[in-house]
């Protein structure tokens, strides 16, 4: 029942996120902090590093439009420091000037370059995009033995790429679980792999014996 209610709001969120696309036109960049809803709490990055990818977003979209104007449709979402660029640009030339572009940006720490050499994706495709990161965050939600929060979503042209900081386990089953799930025609990986015992570490500790606050999220939500 739980799920179900969150596999609500995750559908629902996405049809937001669809609703203000079709209105304004805007670029397509479907994360945690769209659909999904990770919260600071449950993030698996320091809350400085998190600053710092959000400074990383905004200079290299600034920097971007300085060096390639109007050209592309490009998008970079950053997790731990490691920039993922997606969208399209006209040329194999303006690709690399891209991928250069945002390698001087201060803190950035490694690029994973998904750009692809095409026109535009279309508002139609990018409306399909939501409605499958919705529907690829629902079903991370409905998996009992994973933390949806724990993963970053970023949709292009049905290619999911999946962002975070996991454990081999958990991006092996996220991955077989984003595979299933109708609209997707790829899926691309862009972890950061952690040992299980680093996983452990990171979770919230049970409450000691006579404590009567409960805190934690637990796998699915």
């Amino acid at each position: 029942m739980k799920n179900h209610f969150k596999r609500v709001l995750v559908v629902g969120a996405a049809a937001a996120v669809l609703s203000g696309l079709l209105a304004a036109c805007a670029p397509l960049i479907v994360g945690s902090a769209m659909v999904g809803g990770a919260l600071v709490a449950t993030d698996r990055r320091t809350s400085g590093a998190q600053l710092e990818d959000e400074g990383i977003e905004l200079r290299s979209a600034n920097r971007l439009r300085e060096a390639l104007g109007e050209r592309g449709h490009i998008n970079v979402n950053s997790y731990n420091r490691q920039a993922l660029l997606t969208g399209e640009v006209p040329s194999a030339q303006d690709k690399l000037l891209a991928e250069q572009t945002v390698a001087k940006v201060e803190n950035v720490r490694a690029i994973v370059n998904e750009l692809a050499v095409m026109g535009n994706s279309t508002l139609t495709q990018r409306s399909s995009d939501v409605l499958v990161a919705g529907r690829v965050r629902a079903a991370l939600v409905d998996a009992p033995d994973l933390y949806a929060n724990a993963f970053q979503l970023v949709v292009e042209r049905g290619t999911v790429h999946i962002m975070g900081r996991v454990t081999q386990r958990e991006a092996d089953r996220a991955t077989t679980v984003v595979r299933n799930v109708s609209g997707v025609q790829k899926v691309v990986r862009v972890f950061e792999i952690i040992s299980e015992q680093e996983l452990q570490r990171m979770l919230p500790q049970p409450a000691k014996p006579g404590n009567t606050t409960t805190s934690g999220s637990s796998p699915g939500g």
